[in-house]
């Protein structure tokens, strides 16, 4: 029988380092990152094995602090192909015992998957308008039977139709790379991407890795008010690559995109093991002619590449593929660098103490989430 109990930050480090990979939403570093939540590092043991992780993220209940929604984000790190039912229920009575009134979590597993020709194709198809509507390209069983498990076992499934939920996306685009080269990546994009990453080259577009998140954050902030999203402070970056980098130097990487002189894009790089992710991104409304954007994305998979990562995920899509809906811009830009769409289990909840959940929920709704 497993049990859940709490393990230090170094423990907890080298059960991830032992994986082939995690989220590094799932590092001990991402919970000094979050510093409105309260978090702490849970292992499961088998005996006295260490045999499972996850970073657990405390939100209090405004006006009852004692009572916290507990989350896992993109976790926990566990065997999720057997009964998920050992694993999840000391979870379950561990996190009650301390004051959660509800579990979210949000398991690391497929569910399905469509190619970039297949999904070019939808958006080609005015009879097409999700995802979901094509054929997926393949059946993960695992992810069937955790679905099934997580609803008979109560679970409340948290991600909505378009695809961004009150956590993190369900709908990601991935560019495996296993086994590929520069040339076999260039030749899976679209032609206007090889083209784009050409003429960066052309125009004399320079990418470095660098450390001027003050820079970094200016165009960001830019960004955020063109594509109208309310953006994170320079404080949160600051924090996130000082806990991400102590943790493990190169784990977390921005890259800077000039053009004489003039930074027109940058984006900031994870890597955990033998997965890494575009993060956060940002690009000048001026001089998109010399397509910084692309040329900051290829940088960053050719150092993925270099690295040794399996996958490039580009994060979170929304599963339209409605040329009148404006999402699909950003659909359209990652499929052009050829790989694939994956649709993940998504997030759910677990209410241990229904009414406050339910008060929470409202709560939540009403302020917007």
């Amino acid at each position: 029988m497993l049990t859940v109990s709490p393990i230090s930050a170094g423990e907890h480090l080298a059960f991830v380092r032992a994986q082939e990979s995690a989220s590094f939403l799932q590092t001990p570093a991402w919970g000094q990152v979050k510093t409105e939540w309260r978090s702490e590092s849970l292992g499961w043991f088998d005996g006295g094995q260490l045999v499972g992780a996850g970073l657990v993220l405390h939100r209090p209940v405004p006006r009852l602090e004692r009572f916290t929604l507990a989350y896992l984000p993109e976790g926990p790190v566990i065997d999720w192909t057997g009964d998920i039912g050992a694993w999840l229920d000391p979870l379950a009575a561990y996190l009650k015992a301390r004051g959660a009134f509800a579990i979210r979590l949000g398991p690391p597993v497929r569910t399905d998957s469509w190619s970039s020709a297949q999904v070019k194709q939808g958006i080609a198809d005015p009879g097409i308008t999700r995802l979901t509507d094509l054929p997926s390209q393949e059946f993960n069983e695992v992810g069937a039977r955790v679905t099934s498990q997580l609803t008979a076992a109560g679970w409340l499934p948290q991600s909505p139709e378009h695809g961004f939920g009150t956590g993190h996306p369900q709908f990601t685009y991935e560019l495996p790379l296993v086994g590929r080269t520069e040339d076999d990546l260039l030749a899976g994009m679209n032609q206007l991407w090889r083209r784009n990453i050409r003429k960066a080259a052309k125009a004399g577009v320079e990418v470095s890795v660098g450390d001027d998140l003050k820079a970094f954050h200016d165009l960001y902030v830019h960004t955020a008010e063109r594509d109208r999203f309310t953006p994170r402070p320079l404080r949160y970056f600051e924090t996130m690559f000082a806990a991400l980098d102590a943790e493990d130097p190169g784990r977390i990487r921005l890259h800077l995109a000039r053009h004489e002189g003039t930074l027109v894009a940058a984006a900031i790089m994870a890597r955990v093991g033998t997965r890494a992710w575009y993060a956060y991104g940002a690009s000048s409304s001026e001089k998109r002619e010399v397509r910084g954007s692309n040329a900051c994305q290829w940088a960053m998979i050719r150092d993925a590449l270099a690295a040794g990562s399996d996958v490039y995920s580009l994060r979170g899509i929304t599963p339209t593929l409605d040329t009148t809906d404006p999402h699909v811009g950003l659909v359209q830009f990652k499929v052009g660098t050829g790989g694939e769409a994956v649709r993940y289990v998504g997030e759910w909840d677990l209410p241990l103490r229904p009414m406050l959940y339910r008060a929470f929920d409202l709560y939540m709704r009403r302020r917007g989430r």
